[in-house]
């Protein structure tokens, strides 16, 4: 169960926060496969603090020794034996500590590997309507966090937790009026923690929320930075910016503020306990009801309670920031569960289980209906969408594509172009409708690739690493000569091979930028090597501006043939090459039929056609 996030003051949706209680059950189910881990850790713990806790006793030994003017060679065994103890006790903490650390390295590979594929696979839409902050501060500050926390704070915390419990059971064997007067201390220490953890968790996740609002600001700002001077918007976006992290500022002293209180009154709790235990030692060594070394003893216990009392109260400070942390990264994981459709049932409503990126195959378990190849490659039937309450943008469209069959949407800007592609590429969940699709058309039924489907947008991304490896996304079996073959195919191969190490040679980030055009093709060629029973081009050629848009276009009929496909023109040169034209208008087909007899008719269709051939020079004849 997840609940909305605090909307800030950026008109973003947030994505949820899961509740207290889900947020356990989550922890719990990453842990359940280590449990033998978390056994053996702790039991090596408990027998570490337990050795640690024979220091106290040894020490008022000696205590009575000297007070009793014994010989000084009755000192030689208490003294032997702390040094046992001091060489046990840090073999057995550093492996209970290196155990427990393993264990949670462990749950946070876990947690990050489940993070990072549940965020592939959320809606596109609800990944707008949360804007880009959100998730790049779940993603980096909120996973930090938790690491942090399973770093440090989780091994010291199961150490200081231990400690406390096995000193106040030793402080009982001596005498259970030392116990009773250290537990004087109890009610203020609870009440601390009480104070600061009601306070505490809303605070960190109001941080959490604040920071990636702020984030969000900072990527629109510096991200549209030539629209932001273009228009002389500076001021006003700093001052968005300053004012955002005024807000995040103030949350942090708030934190500050809220720490030195907590820090204060576990300094008069300790004040407390320690007082009650001198006297209650005091009136029982003068009673000659336990020896000077016992209190002596019982003293140390209670000064020793120090260290972890403290340390499990101000590790309360980074458990509930964690706390917040991990209640936002399974939000986000429960909110990209979605239930699989029984076996015949369409796929109603449903899309793929994830977004890949550009050029890069969708998952082989994407949930889509399997029909007769016989039949149509895909039927869209009455799929409707709205990116919230009132903001239709798809109504009830019906749509088959035959075996093989190219097909070009068209259609002014906003008319639902996208979101179609998206629905049938099966990245997008339709509101309502279904999308079904068999299990061999186009290429697949000449023996396809093992993806149903592949998407290619405009906004292409070339990975970090080599180009073979860029490659290699789509097919991570793929030989270097499938490779040449894929960038041949999408007439790649030539300025592929010419750069400095060929296809060794390092991409992306930190490395060879290749341009929009060059880019693309990249996408177009990791099509060709998954080798798709479906391809979705959502505007694939219209990063590479006029002077690259006819080579790209040679590019995407190479990688399309043979295969079923729907084009999303953004130039009509698209449409006169597909076997079909389906034109939207708000969202509604309101034309289907070959270029030719479009452009006769008249229609919405002809008037495209018309507007659009009569901006260019030369208007290109079918």
């Amino acid at each position: 169960m997840t609940t909305d996030s605090p909307t800030p003051d950026t008109g973003a949706e947030l994505l949820p926060i899961a509740t207290t209680a889900r947020t356990r059950a989550a922890l719990r189910t990453l842990i359940r496969p280590d449990r033998g881990l978390a056994l053996t850790g702790i039991g090596i713990l408990v027998a570490a603090t337990a050795v640690g806790l024979l220091v106290q006793p040894l020490l008022g030994r000696i205590v009575d020794i000297v007070a009793d003017g014994r010989p000084a060679g009755d000192l030689t065994l208490p003294v032997v034996l702390l040094v046992a103890v001091a060489v046990v006790q840090g073999l057995t903490t550093t492996l209970g500590l290196t155990r427990i650390a393993r264990l949670g390295e462990t749950v946070l590979a876990r947690l990050r590997e489940r993070f990072v594929e549940r965020a592939l696979n959320l809606p596109a839409d609800r990944l707008e309507r949360a804007g880009a902050g959100d998730l790049t501060a779940r993603v980096t500050g909120d996973v930090a966090r938790v690491a942090e926390a399973v770093r440090s704070a989780l091994p010291e915390m199961a150490r200081s937790v231990l400690a406390i419990v096995l000193t106040l059971g030793a402080l009982a064997l001596l005498d259970v009026r030392f116990l009773l007067a250290a537990l004087l201390a109890v009610p203020v220490q609870l009440l601390t923690a009480r104070w600061y953890v009601r306070r505490a968790l809303t605070l960190y996740a109001d941080q959490r929320v604040a920071n990636g609002a702020q984030q969000q600001q900072l990527l629109e700002t510096i991200g549209g930075a030539v629209t932001v001077r273009g228009h002389r918007l500076e001021e006003q976006h700093t001052e968005r910016s300053a004012g955002r992290s005024r807000k995040a500022v103030d949350l942090t002293m708030r934190s500050v503020n809220l720490v030195l209180g907590f820090y204060g009154r576990l300094h008069i709790a300790e004040y407390i306990g320690l007082a009650a235990v001198l006297i209650a030692g005091f009136w029982l060594v003068r009673d000659g009801a336990v020896s000077i070394g016992t209190a002596t003893a019982a003293a140390l216990y209670f000064h020793s309670l120090f260290g972890p009392v403290n340390a499990a109260l101000v590790l309360l400070d980074d458990a509930q920031s964690a706390a917040a942390g991990l209640a936002r990264l399974v939000g986000v994981t429960d909110l990209a569960e979605q239930p699989e459709p029984a076996a015949g049932e369409p796929a109603a409503g449903k899309a793929a289980a994830g977004k890949p990126e550009a050029g890069k195959a969708a998952p082989a378990s994407v949930p889509r209906q399997r029909i007769a190849s016989s039949e149509a490659a895909v039927t869209v039937h009455a799929v409707s969408h709205a990116y919230g309450p009132g903001r239709p943008v798809l109504h009830e469209v019906s749509l088959s594509l035959e075996p093989g069959e190219h097909v070009a949407l068209v259609g002014t800007s906003g008319a639902g172009k996208s979101t179609l592609a998206r629905i049938v590429a099966g990245v997008q969940q339709p509101t309502s409708g279904s999308v079904t699709a068999p299990a061999g058309t186009g290429s697949a039924a000449a023996g396809a690739g093992e993806h149903p489907v592949v998407l290619v947008t405009q906004e292409v991304h070339v990975f970090t690493g080599t180009l073979a490896e860029d490659l290699r996304l789509a097919r991570p079996d793929a030989s270097d000569a499938d490779l040449r073959t894929a960038l041949a195919t999408v007439h790649a191969l030539d300025w592929a091979e010419a750069l400095p190490d060929g296809l060794a040679t390092v991409v992306g980030e930190g490395g060879h930028r290749p341009d929009p055009a060059r880019a693309q093709q990249l996408a177009l060629a990791r099509l060709v090597l998954a080798d798709p029973a479906l391809a979705v081009l959502d505007e694939a050629t219209a990063e590479a501006g006029s002077a690259g848009a006819r080579v790209l276009e040679r590019s995407a009929e190479a990688a399309l043939a043979g295969r079923t496909a729907l084009v999303v023109a953004h130039r009509l040169t698209q449409a006169v090459a597909a076997d079909r034209v389906v034109v939207l208008e708000a969202g509604r087909v309101v034309e289907s039929g070959p270029h030719d007899e479009l452009r006769d008719a008249d229609g919405p269709y002809a008037a495209l056609w018309r507007a659009w051939s009569g901006s260019r020079t030369t208007a290109p004849h079918p």
